[in-house]
């Protein structure tokens, strides 16, 4: 199974690097594909943690392609795996309250299948985590999470992050790099 990440971003931030560098170690280099990268130099940089494209999946032909969208109404299950051959994900910031923009800018765009990972947002890297778990046999119900993320940044304020986390060892699953850059930064 081949993972991608249609990065929906204006620019390829810092907080993308590190969250698309942490997907890269959860699934692997050689399993993770980014496109809709802009511009080449950015292709250059995101491609020590996997294969990146200037153009959109959509453009690649790719066969077997299932969009995660968390407006779909099929939740991903093990049964999935044998079916796609990719899993397709929005690489973007995610906003409170969701606006459906996955099923805006990529799912309502082509004729692929989409399934969601629940009702709640959660970052690419928890998302590909959790699609990851499901397509190798886990599944959605045995997944414990946490919603809403509140960093303390050491400045007398917190950085509120009102995703859903997946627990791994009963900790949220975040990069230690990206908790690093948000209380560094305020924010992303």
């Amino acid at each position: 199974m081949k993972f991608i990440i249609e990065h929906l971003e204006e620019k390829l931030w810092p907080w993308c690097i590190i969250e698309y560098r942490h997907i890269s170690k959860l699934i692997g280099k050689k399993n993770l594909i980014f496109t809709n990268v802009r511009f080449k130099k950015d292709c250059d940089r995101l491609a020590p943690f996997g294969k990146a494209y200037k153009e959109s999946f959509r453009e690649l032909g790719l066969p077997r392609v299932c969009v995660l969208d968390p407006s779909s109404e099929k939740t991903l299950s093990r049964a999935d795996a044998g079916r796609f051959d990719h899993l397709a994900f929005g690489g973007i910031l995610g906003t409170y309250p969701m606006q459906l923009r996955t099923k805006k800018l990529i799912s309502g765009y082509g004729s692929w299948e989409t399934r969601n990972l629940g009702d709640r947002q959660m970052p690419t890297d928890n998302a590909v985590y959790v699609a990851k778990k499901i397509v190798e046999g886990m599944n959605f119900e045995e997944f414990r999470f946490q919603d809403w993320l509140v960093l303390e940044t050491g400045k007398g304020e917190a950085v509120e992050l009102p995703y859903r986390y997946a627990l791994v060892d009963g900790k949220p699953l975040i990069a230690a790099q990206l908790v690093q850059h948000l209380k560094k930064a305020g924010g992303f």
